[in-house]
């Protein structure tokens, strides 16, 4: 899976969030728990680090698939960051569910929502706005409202919300994030990504908290055919192209 993308982008990754309505157990022992049974499944996994509001565990950065996961408040977090294939993408984003419950006394009824993104960061330098703006929007009515003598791009990211009415509950989002010049996190020498994201949302109850594990397969199928079908060819296909002729 992750080879197909690596000639349209520079990092592939699918990150994991678990919504909950109660705030979740900071026990010492609780956390460690936790996540020494992701380290068990995972050894890379070793790097243990407590901020402000979250606890994180994760793999060195130079580690491939780079995993991490946190807890903050009511959230439960994963990622893998370039996976080689379809396990590696999604195994611990299923260890997480199927164990946490467990560790952290979740019930379904705690549950609010679980989402399932997967992100495509392309490497731009020059205007990402522009590029955004002459890869996805060029020749559209939205794209003449900018034909304006001596203006220039400086704010295109579109977003799409979706309601998957063959999947009852769930929810796509598709983005496009630019890093322009006028950005401040924006390092011009830095070759910053354009960014693409899917993120799939699945509201409302679950009868058993055992459920989850399957609810993230069905996002996982869900997905995985909308980046295929519809995110490769319609963003990053001319995204890539618009990127490769340093037009913008």
């Amino acid at each position: 899976m992750s080879e197909s993308y690596q000639a349209l982008c520079t990092d592939f990754y699918v990150n994991q969030k678990l919504v909950l309505k109660m705030e979740l157990p900071k026990a010492r022992e609780t956390v460690l728990d936790l996540f020494e049974r992701l380290r068990r499944q995972f050894p890379a996994m070793a790097n243990f680090r407590r901020y402000k509001d979250e606890f994180a565990l994760e793999s060195p950065q130079s580690e491939m698939p780079h995993r991490w996961a946190a807890m903050r408040s009511n959230v439960i977090r994963s990622g893998t960051v370039n996976p080689s294939a379809a396990a590696d993408a999604y195994a611990l984003h299923q260890l997480l569910l199927e164990v946490a419950p467990t560790y952290l006394s979740i019930s379904p009824l705690d549950v609010d929502c679980l989402e399932l993104l997967f992100g495509f960061d392309l490497s731009a330098g020059g205007n990402h706005d522009a590029i955004v703006h002459d890869a996805l929007l060029g020749g559209s009515p939205l794209a003449a409202l900018a034909d304006v003598p001596g203006a220039s791009i400086i704010e295109c990211q579109p977003m799409l919300g979706l309601s998957l009415t063959d999947t009852p509950g769930v929810e796509a989002f598709i983005e496009v994030k630019t890093r322009g010049p006028h950005h401040p996190s924006r390092d011009p020498e830095a070759g910053d990504p354009i960014s693409v994201f899917l993120t799939l949302r699945r509201t409302g109850p679950v009868a058993e908290v055992k459920e989850l594990p399957g609810i993230l397969r069905a996002l996982i199928a869900r997905g995985e055919d909308l980046v295929q079908q519809r995110i490769v060819p319609g963003l990053l296909v001319p995204l890539r192209e618009a990127i490769a002729s340093g037009n913008a």
